[in-house]
């Protein structure tokens, strides 16, 4: 198992930008240092659940500050875009960084998002696949045309192409099985889980996905990842504030997911939402958090339940300190992924 780092890029008490922007850059170097194998960055608009709107740019960025550490974009909201700026951007990204780059690919579940741009989230699968088509011709270098249900363009040759050939790896999000069947026919990596996901859902998952991808061969080229807020530490006393920096993503993603947001002059609000789950309930089916040794346990039935070769530990969340954050990161990288090497 491989381990990366997940930048959201937000801040419940809306910060500067400049602070939250420093922040991401420092974490990106410092999971460099320790050996992380990847840093990824999400992509969210119009409010301070997360500052940064083109991930892949802040990939580029985060590239030429680091060594050796992999960037990759954990999503980029597909049908928001032309899948032919993708494309270019893509190329760009993984031209400048020496081939560091991977590509996180979704839907996109936020009818706030969508709503501003002008397109409506019943179309997002339909988008999706369809841009999926277009980014794969493009990367091949040559003339193409394309006649769709949303994109329609004559002759067109992307420049430049990426330097990973084919192209760069390609993770999708996807909970559904419909999702599933897609990326196991095109030869992507999955993505599942997530604030508000518990282990049980992750396990359904993973028998849903053997179930449905019958062929071996097919299975083993699919590499699988998971995310979730982890916080390491030799004092739990500290875990109940921690938590609740957790529990505002959790609210919010939530919120968002179901339409229910609350932003306010362009700040997220955490909408609490009914049954929300106990203190331990999310330690023992949400979060990893705890001892070294308490977190080497929950990644352990995780990879168990979904069959994981990678884990994407995201470990700033809320308004987190910065040092909380990084001496997390220090002791997850010295005591916890030695035990999955």
């Amino acid at each position: 198992m491989d381990f990366g780092t997940f930048l959201l890029l937000q801040s419940p008490s809306a910060r500067s930008q400049e602070e939250i922007f420093a922040r991401g850059v420092n974490i990106a170097q410092t999971a460099d240092r320790l050996g992380f194998d990847s840093v990824w960055c999400a992509e969210h608009h119009f409010s301070t659940y997360g500052y940064l709107s083109r991930p892949l740019m802040f990939a580029t960025h985060l590239a030429a500050r680091t060594e050796r550490i992999r960037v990759g974009s954990a999503v980029v909201v597909l049908p928001l875009h032309h899948p032919l700026v993708v494309a270019e951007e893509i190329a760009i990204a993984d031209l400048l960084s020496g081939g560091r780059l991977d590509v996180g690919l979704g839907r996109g579940y936020q009818t706030y998002e969508f709503e501003r741009f002008g397109h409506s989230l019943d179309e997002s699968r339909e988008r999706f696949d369809e841009a999926i088509d277009v980014l794969l011709r493009a990367f091949q270098g040559v003339p193409f045309s394309h006649d769709g249900t949303h994109y329609r363009f004559g002759e067109t040759t992307v420049f430049p192409v990426p330097v990973q050939r084919p192209h760069p790896p390609i993770w999708i999000v996807g909970q559904s099985l419909e999702s599933v069947v897609g990326v196991a026919r095109r030869g992507f990596n999955l993505v599942s889980g997530g604030f508000g996901v518990p282990v049980e859902r992750l396990r359904s998952f993973r028998e849903g996905f053997d179930a449905v991808v019958t062929d071996r061969e097919a299975r083993r080229r699919v590499r699988v990842s998971t995310q979730r807020p982890v916080y390491v530490t030799r004092d739990r006393s500290e875990l109940p504030a921690v938590i609740e920096h957790a529990r505002w993503n959790m609210r919010v993603t939530l919120s968002l997911r179901q339409g229910l947001e609350r932003v306010e002059r362009g700040r997220a609000l955490a909408v609490p939402f009914d049954s929300e789950p106990e203190d331990r309930d999310l330690l023992e089916r949400y979060f990893i958090m705890g001892t070294p040794q308490e977190c080497i346990t929950r990644i352990g039935e995780l990879r168990d339940a979904m069959g994981m070769d990678h884990f994407n530990a995201n470990f700033w969340f809320g308004d987190l300190e910065e040092q909380q954050v990084l001496r997390s990161m220090e002791l997850f990288a010295h005591e916890v992924m030695p035990a999955f090497s």
